[in-house]
């Protein structure tokens, strides 16, 4: 083999075993990221959030990229943690309250020097919450029948039978709205609802109980669809995704993945979508006519609604910043000069909500605050992404910045944008937590009903509305013929609010 030989050889195992090793270091980092997941705590907070931080404004500046000398000289950035307080139990105004008094019998409160009655100079006061198991009942109904002894062709005559939401069932409209909130909101699975009432004396079989959610849910559509009408109204949609394992008997696996998609607009109400794949037609669909902002992830399935031209695309600092996160323990100095950085722009936000500021004054804060951050952040990552491999944690990073940049900075210039999408994402928990109990939809059918009772459930949270209350009154009124665009409930709300005043 010849010198030339040899040495390409050389080369090209060194090559190789570059690849290798960035590889390795790639699948090394998938798997802490996994054992994080599982074991790691799942809060990204940190406590460190004084304004005055190292990058950039006043203190020096970033370190250069690691390519240049000098990034080694760099200190570690000292975080400290404040252990929270714990709270007091608190207790709604709206709970029912029994009044016990302890009184000292006549005799028993006389004064011990003289022998006269003690006056009641005032009281002592303490409160404890007690429980009373729940109460199924049955509702017995007689409708006497009336006919004349005298003329048979007269008829039989009968009082109409009360107006239930399942006519020809036995529930009504408060066991009804107990199965959707004990299984949408305290994510209890048909099959426990069936122990449970099993207990009280009443053995409702699952599958009764899986028809009632489907009627109730059919009754509830059209509420849903007002509340998408009012969404699209909005000057900001958020939106978000998560996914739902669907039974499929046609599928190799016997089951297969399903889509939740959440929209929360402007005047606190959140819609939930589902569809059967991850494809742009179900936002497509679902934004169809919308004129507006979309905040969002950087999922491809948006950019044809942004292409349009009739939509505003707005990025999320928190996506962003959950990927420097996941990419610290490989580079944490410049990590976290990134991490410093947008910990003061969420600094600049706190102090936007603190002094309850509009649009307009939130946007006038960001060009004073957030905006020169932003001017020495972006050219810095982008500097530092040219000197990383791409297929790193740390060129992931800032790989999804540089890319994301107009979207993710477009916050500063209008105050209407949140710097983040965590609204929409919060929504998504009441989803994320409820599949670990109830585990899969039964069909695209199920996935569609899901959707409907959460957009009520999560809206009803947002408001804080009781959700029992809501769906006993609203499933009993739409029986009885009420249009479904008063019963929202924002406008629920608002009618009973003004009653009430």
């Amino acid at each position: 083999m010849s010198d030339a030989a040899g040495e390409n050889e050389i080369e090209q195992l060194r090559a190789r075993n570059a690849a290798l090793e960035a590889a390795n270091a790639s699948l090394q980092h998938r798997v802490e990221e996994l054992l994080h997941r599982l074991y790691g705590k799942k809060a990204e907070r940190r406590e460190d959030d004084h304004p005055q931080l190292p990058f950039p404004g006043d203190e020096p500046e970033p370190p250069p990229p690691p390519h240049v000398d000098e990034a080694e000289d760099e200190e570690f950035e000292t975080i400290t943690y404040k252990r929270k307080k714990r709270g007091a139990t608190r207790i709604s105004k709206d709970m029912p309250r029994e009044t016990v008094r302890v009184a000292i019998d006549e005799a028993d409160r006389k004064c011990p020097c003289c022998g006269e009655p003690m006056e009641q100079i005032g009281e002592e006061v303490s409160e404890r919450i007690d429980y009373m198991p729940a109460v199924v009942k049955v509702i017995e109904t007689i409708r006497p029948k009336y006919a004349c002894k005298h003329h048979e062709e007269a008829g039989v005559l009968t009082a109409e039978p009360p107006i239930h939401p399942i006519q020809k069932g036995m529930a009504t409209a408060g066991l009804l709205s107990q199965v959707l909130v004990a299984k949408y909101k305290d994510h209890l699975p048909l099959y426990r609802q069936n122990r449970i009432f099993a207990r009280h004396g009443a053995d409702i079989p699952e599958s009764t109980l899986c028809d009632w959610v489907r009627q109730a849910a059919d009754m509830l559509q059209p509420v849903v669809a007002a509340m998408r009408t009012s969404v699209l109204e909005s000057e900001v949609v958020q939106t978000d995704d998560t996914p739902v394992l669907v039974i499929d008997r046609q599928h190799q696996q016997g089951r297969r993945h399903g889509f939740l998609w959440a929209y929360v607009g402007d005047r606190a109400e959140v819609v939930f979508d589902f569809t059967a794949g991850r494809s742009r037609a179900g936002p497509a669909r679902f934004l169809d006519g919308y004129r507006g902002i979309l905040q969002a992830d950087a999922y491809a399935a948006y950019d044809h609604i942004y292409a349009t031209g009739h939509v505003v695309e707005a990025g999320c600092m928190a996506h962003a910043r959950r990927k420097f996160v996941e990419a610290e323990k490989a580079d944490p100095i410049n990590v976290g000069h990134v991490l410093a950085a947008m910990r003061k722009l969420y600094f600049v936000e706190r102090q936007a909500k603190q002094q309850s500021l509009d649009a307009d004054g939130r946007r006038d804060l960001r060009q004073r605050e957030s905006k020169p951050i932003l001017e020495v952040m972006g050219p810095w990552i982008r500097e530092l992404h040219r000197s990383v491999l791409p297929k790193s944690p740390l060129g992931k990073a800032t790989g999804y910045a540089v890319r994301q940049w107009g979207a993710l900075s477009r916050f500063v210039g209008d105050g209407r944008i949140e710097i983040d999408n965590n609204r929409v994402e919060r929504q998504m928990r009441q989803v994320a937590v409820g599949r670990k109990n109830w585990l899969f939809a039964g069909s695209d059918a199920g996935g569609v009903r899901a959707a409907i009772i959460y957009s009520l459930v999560c809206t009803c949270g947002l408001l804080g509305i009781e959700p029992w209350a809501y769906f006993k009154d609203v499933l009993q009124r739409l029986a009885e013929g009420d249009a479904p665009d008063a019963l929202t409930p924002r406008l629920w709300q608002a009618t009973r609010n003004a009653q009430q005043s």
